[in-house]
């Protein structure tokens, strides 16, 4: 399911013109302690940096996919997304989405939340 979730996040956000930069970007902390992963990484035309969460269930129910990102998981995707800018030259604007995917509706939450959260 979430191969296939992604898949469709993946499609869904090109159709809306954004290109993707990497897929299922992952960095480890240490070795007691949990790293990151980002499931796609794409840039807007206008050059924003967009970290994007997919997160997928069967049915809407306790809240539907994007209700179950909590503050943990946050935390790693900001912490995931501070690795990959460590490696360019130049800090583009970036944004952190989350694209849930509930039965067949999908729902593209721009901005989802900030890196300070």
């Amino acid at each position: 399911m979430g191969q296939r979730a992604e898949q469709a996040a993946l499609a869904h956000l090109q159709r809306q013109g954004l290109m993707l930069v990497q897929r299922n970007y992952r960095v480890a902390a240490g070795p007691r302690r949990p790293g990151g992963e980002i499931d796609l990484v794409l840039r807007e035309p206008d050059g924003t940096l967009v970290f994007v969460e997919v997160r997928a269930r069967r049915r809407g129910e306790h809240g539907g996919a994007a209700a179950s990102i909590g503050a943990g998981k946050r935390r790693r995707l900001v912490f995931a997304a501070r690795c990959f800018l460590r490696r360019l030259a130049v800090l583009p604007p970036c944004r952190f989405d989350v694209v849930a995917i509930d039965g067949d509706a999908v729902c593209w939450l721009r901005g989802a939340f900030e890196a300070g959260e």
